[in-house]
């Protein structure tokens, strides 16, 4: 058993302000015996529409900058891992990457995954100030499972979760910053449920809250049970993880075992 800390928050425009927001919330899921804590999507800062991309480019880090570097001391002090976001520069003018980092709870950088889909639909463009990545991330192992790393509108490409999942993942973690719209709580709700029941996994996505975000922050069990879900409220939860779930659930659905990837390679 292992005790994930869920972070839901409304970001404000001022980075240093969430910094310091996150380092209380680091402590706070450690005082709660958490072995990791996760937070939603652009928890650096939020970008309105009216913020240019040359304006969130000047906002953007590296991973050892100022803002990794503080949460990395941050989870080492309080021994605990962190699943935290940044916009990370990038070599493109006025574009950045939308990044997911795992930092263990010695203070390393585990895991770096920039986002490969961006939300260019439904009236929005990421792709006007974000840049794409073009990776997956291997599964990291750690307390709370081996994790494999998605950022929000990856959740509705459902190859990704599947592959991860194949590559040895037992958790995904999904940082969001879900917007408002017709139908988007339920398709949130549903899609979680969805990628955890196929794959026999957990789903762990803390989402932003307030701005145009839904909030709703979900932990999904491998039988697609919901375990969590945060609603409106802004602040911290912790769920329990179980890992003999797991296995519980893929040996009495073993839709791993029973996919027909000789037949499917076929039409690939």
């Amino acid at each position: 058993m292992s005790r994930v800390a869920i972070v839901q928050l409304k970001a404000s425009e001022h980075k240093d302000e969430n910094l310091q927001a996150a380092i209380g919330y680091i402590k706070e899921a450690k005082s709660k015996s958490a072995d990791l804590v996760a937070f939603p999507e652009f928890l650096m800062a939020y970008s309105p529409t009216s913020q240019s991309a040359k304006e969130l480019s000047k906002i953007a880090e590296s991973t050892d900058g100022e803002f990794v570097s503080a949460l990395r001391q941050a989870a080492k002090t309080n021994s605990i891992s962190v699943v935290a976001t940044i916009y990370e520069k990038s070599k493109l003018q006025n574009r950045v990457y939308d990044t997911a980092l795992l930092i263990d709870n010695n203070g390393n950088l585990s895991a770096t995954y920039r986002k490969l889909h961006l939300y260019d639909a439904l009236g929005f463009k990421e792709s006007d100030k974000l840049a794409a990545g073009n990776d997956l991330i291997k599964p990291v192992k750690t307390s709370v499972g081996n994790i494999g790393m998605m950022i929000c509108y990856d959740i509705r490409f459902p190859e990704m979760s599947r592959i991860l999942t194949l590559m040895g993942a037992d958790t995904l973690v999904l940082p969001s910053a879900w917007v408002q719209g017709d139908m988007k709580v339920e398709h949130w709700q549903t899609m979680l449920k969805a990628r955890a029941i196929e794959n026999g996994c957990y789903v762990v996505a803390p989402d932003q809250v307030g701005n145009i975000y839904i909030g709703h922050s979900m932990v999904v069990d491998p039988f697609g049970k919901i375990i969590l879900d945060m609603e409106e409220r802004e602040g911290l939860e912790v769920v329990d993880l179980n890992a003999d779930l797991v296995k519980s659930v893929r040996d009495k659905l073993p839709l791993l075992n029973n996919r027909r990837d000789d037949v499917y390679s076929k039409y690939s």
